[in-house]
């Protein structure tokens, strides 16, 4: 084996360049680094990074090649109640690991010790890095770029999404692959989304927990290594690899003019709490990576164990590294991040953080979609509003309130009208645009859409906790019978609601977001926390998808595209002719009819689109502004007939007219 020359301190992790690899590791209270090199028997050779450029550590392996596993030991002392947990007896993943070999197992001897480091050698435990060539040949690919106003997302899994998919070849189903095969493209083009946000697809594993009640984690937010592919998410096909695989699925969104959007997790690890594994972090330098408390222990901010510490340089160096990676290696066109208010984090939130100011300064970055979930569990972690620049937000108001109004009926319609306007009282402040309100009724996390029309209470019974886990403040319905199975009535009136849902959903200023199976009626029979169910709870069912409801969605989004207020992407203002609030009168709404109306709407977009709303649970007849208006949708006028001037609105629905030129 060859000697460690110096080599550089950068890039970040294992770099092959042509002629050797170049290894590099931060850690600023480490007193010794170790580069560990495992054969194809997994023998493992210990050599000392021979140089220290600041709190970089490094050395280059003449004549390494790509396929090299490798891990490091970092010496240091261990001092818990400080906060500093080295010890090079617990084989350790490099942070910017492009690819990892194998699983992490559940085992006492993955823990590094308590008050005491623990002595035993956790190397034929644990995984191993592997350095990689990165090079690829992306020919004519080329971003999208679809402009906000334009830009639809649908949220899904990479495995649940495809996995019974019956034109997709079953050696393909469920990976990366899948997503850029033909029959995926042609679904896509067909629904008219124009962005794919995939749930994480790095590395990741599943926590000791759910190993022990034989359960996995399904939907990726464990993440192991934030810069690998998942290799779970990889066909296994001959002569490719999980990166090749990805890259290969970008490019093929990219030739459907698709963007894709990466939920990434940077506001925790999988190493967890202090009874958690030490896998990477914790023995590199767990005083520089983590938020911890006076006395050593983790602050728990995110619930699941520790708190990731991104207001120092080292943490937004790495962070912004992985960003990079992303978007100049797989040519990804937006982050989704998760917790993102811990990415704010000094400790309070500001929406200054040094994180925040490097994002937004980046060249690299300056072509990405940015979108937070605006919420931690820790102290002020509800920041709904109060992002930097760019940044779209996950807009739970709009969930909710748009729920309560439909489902509920404890919505006004001044909240109504509010929500649908992008919620300008939230968002419309320090030059933000309309687009920054990313609308959604449901996500991966909460109850799908089926669901919120079927069930009232959460059926979380299969995850193992006493169906304790998932939100009890859902704002569904059930319509009288809790579950799928109801008579033809129910089924009616349920049907109902989706329709006026989704309509609300794809015709509101904002962003919308549709998650995935939504479209076709998918359920998860009423388990709103389906971290853990990778099977067919969570898998989308194909052969029972409900074709109507996915045509009536379809229709939807290109209505949308055709409606030039909710292209502009410009705050709406009554006077301009962007927008006008009418009553069932055709009549401007006035002060207690916003407040305490009869819940029926006119909203005259563009001047020549109407949206009629009835909320109630009977048929209205309305008067129509003056002008010879068309109905088109709900796509058929089976549920409408235009009696002109008098015009009567379907019970509990949503209908778009638009005047004839």
């Amino acid at each position: 084996m060859a000697e460690l020359t110096p080599g550089l301190a950068a890039p970040l992790g294992a770099y092959y360049d042509g002629n050797g690899i170049n290894f590099t590791l931060f850690s600023a209270h480490a007193t010794q680094v170790e580069l560990c090199l495992f054969d194809a028997q997994y023998r493992e050779t210990r050599l000392p990074l021979p140089a220290r450029s600041g709190d970089i550590w490094h050395g280059y392996l003449p004549g390494g090649e790509p396929g090299q596993r490798y891990g490091f030991r970092v010496h240091g002392p261990f001092e818990p109640h400080l906060g500093l947990r080295f010890n090079a007896n617990k084989l350790l993943l490099d942070p910017a690991a492009r690819a990892v070999e194998g699983p992490v197992a559940d085992h006492v001897h993955l823990h590094g010790g308590y008050d005491q480091p623990d002595q035993q050698d956790s190397a034929p435990l644990m995984p191993k890095c592997v350095v990689i060539d990165e090079s690829y040949d992306w020919q004519d690919d080329s971003p999208p770029a679809t402009s906000w106003g334009k830009t639809v997302i649908y949220e899904a899994h990479v495995r649940g999404l495809t996995l019974t998919h019956p034109e997709i070849p079953a050696l393909l189903r469920g990976s990366f692959a899948a997503l850029g095969h033909p029959a995926m493209i042609a679904y896509f083009k067909r629904l008219g989304i124009t962005a794919l946000e995939l749930l994480p697809v790095q590395q990741h594993t599943t926590e000791p927990r759910l190993q022990r009640l034989g359960l996995i984690n399904y939907w990726g937010y464990n993440v192991l290594a934030p810069f690998a592919p998942d290799n779970r998410y990889s066909s296994l096909s001959t002569g490719t690899t999980p990166l090749r695989e990805f890259r290969d699925a970008v490019k093929a969104l990219h030739r459907a003019g698709i963007e894709v959007i990466l939920d990434v997790v940077f506001n925790h690890s999988a190493e967890l709490d202090v009874d958690g594994p030490t896998l990477s972090l914790r023995g590199i330098d767990n005083v520089s990576y983590y938020w911890l408390t006076p006395d050593g222990d983790y602050d728990n901010l995110t619930g699941c164990g520790n708190t990731l510490r991104l207001d120092q340089p080292a943490g937004v160096a790495w962070v912004m590294d992985c960003l990079r990676f992303w978007v100049r290696e797989c040519h990804v066109d937006g982050f989704r991040f998760d917790l993102g208010t811990v990415l704010g984090r000094t400790p309070a939130f500001d929406r200054d953080a040094p994180l925040f100011q490097a994002m937004l300064a980046d060249d690299t970055l300056g072509r990405c979609k940015l979108i937070a979930e605006p919420w931690d569990i820790g102290p002020e972690g509800y920041q709904v509003g109060a992002f930097p620049g760019r940044f779209a937000e996950w807009n739970d108001h709009f969930r909710d309130d748009i729920r309560r109004f439909w489902l509920w009926g404890d919505r006004s319609l001044g909240q109504f009208a509010q929500r649908f306007a992008a919620s300008s009282e939230v968002f419309n402040q320090r030059g933000r645009a309309p687009y920054v309100s990313i609308n959604m009724l449901t996500a991966h996390d909460g109850f799908t859409l089926q669901d919120v029309v079927s069930f009232e209470e959460k059926h979380n019974q299969p995850n193992g906790e006493g169906n304790r886990d998932g939100s009890d403040q859902n704002f569904s319905c059930n319509h009288g019978v809790e579950g799928l199975i109801a008579d033809e009535t129910v089924l009616q009136r349920r049907q109902a609601s989706q329709r006026a849902l989704l309509a609300t959903l794809l015709l509101a200023q904002g962003t919308p977001m549709l998650l995935a199976g939504d479209e076709h009626g998918n359920s998860q029979q009423g388990n709103n926390n389906a971290y853990c169910q990778d099977n067919e709870t969570t898998w989308l069912d194909w052969a029972n998808a409900d074709e109507s409801l996915t045509a009536y969605t379809a229709a939807l989004i290109r209505l949308r595209q055709q409606i030039p207020a909710l292209q502009a992407d410009r705050w709406w203002q009554e006077g301009d002719g962007s927008v006008q609030w009418l009553n069932a009168q055709g009549q401007p709404l006035s002060a207690q009819q916003w407040e305490q109306g009869d819940r029926c709407l006119q909203i005259r977009l563009s001047q020549r689109w109407l949206m009629v709303i009835n909320a109630t649970q009977q048929a209205v007849d309305m008067t129509l502004p003056e002008g010879d208006w068309q109905v088109v949708a709900p796509f058929t006028q089976e549920d409408s007939r235009a009696v002109l001037p008098a015009w009567c609105q379907a019970a509990h629905s949503l209908c778009v007219l638009v005047e004839k030129n």
